[in-house]
């Protein structure tokens, strides 16, 4: 049986202005590999209501699992609880436990209406517990909402993931070699990656200091698999002149 698929949505006008560096993906992509969830797509989507609305219908529609980030917070641009319900189409309301456990952990008379607006959700979600600020998040039908900082993301992810249905994990294999261009193995790697179609083959040039090189990853839920691409990818490096490293390359 297939791994379950997920999409994640990057909801922020600041993230697509260039003013904040999205810190979560790759957070996400290593929770739900480890999941045994195979993370399929990325989109940055604007704090637009059209927008948002029509990409969450399209996406829960073609992947097993969505994840957002970004867009619950209690400002005016903070759009995405309310645009969920939309696109679920239910009331966006206030949710009772996320209502008392917000309102218990600000002082008398400090639990005020852009406050409350973090505890308002799509009819019948169910909560993401957040240990870090309080605030919620919440999962409805397969779509699962998070904040955008990255630590309480982690957080609310840590939660999420054991109530999501995964399967073997993904796990990843790679071989490297300095001195080496892409365009020497192009024809072989395509004939391992043919003798390995539940595989995602890759080569990934990289440039350090110490010289020049390209990486070679095997990446999928069949770990035997990936180890005998990954022997069959250091086998032609050797042909081709060059000393294997196992393993992905030094940080740079």
């Amino acid at each position: 049986m297939a791994n379950p698929t997920a999409c994640v949505l990057v909801i922020g006008n600041e993230v697509l202005s260039g003013r904040t560096q999205d810190a979560n993906i790759r957070v996400i992509a290593q929770g739900l590999a480890a999941h045994g969830i195979v993370l399929r797509e990325v989109r940055v989507i604007p704090d637009d209501a059209p927008v948002i609305i029509a990409t969450v219908n399209a996406v829960r529609a073609a992947f097993d699992h969505v994840l957002t980030t970004g867009g619950i917070g209690p400002t005016h641009d903070d759009i995405t609880s309310e645009c969920i319900a939309a696109a679920f189409g239910v009331p966006w309301e206030p949710h009772p436990e996320a209502w008392a456990r917000m309102e218990a952990s600000y002082k008398p008379g400090e639990f005020n209406a852009a406050r409350q607006r973090m505890a308002t959700m799509p009819r019948g979600a169910s909560l993401i517990d957040n240990p870090i600020s309080t605030a919620p998040g919440f999962s409805i039908g397969n779509v699962h909402v998070m904040a955008g900082v990255p630590r309480i993301m982690a957080a609310m992810l840590g939660n999420l993931l054991p109530r999501l249905a995964g399967g073997p994990p993904i796990v990843q294999r790679a071989v490297h070699a300095q001195g080496l261009a892409e365009g020497a193995m192009a024809a072989g790697l395509a004939a391992i990656q043919a003798r390995y179609p539940g595989l995602d083959l890759g080569s990934y040039p990289y440039y350090r200091s110490s010289g020049n090189g390209v990486a070679i990853v095997a990446k999928g839920a069949d770990a035997a698999a990936a180890e005998a691409a990954i022997i069959e990818a250091t086998a032609l490096i050797t042909s081709l002149g060059r000393a294997p490293v196992q393993g992905e390359p030094p940080a740079a």
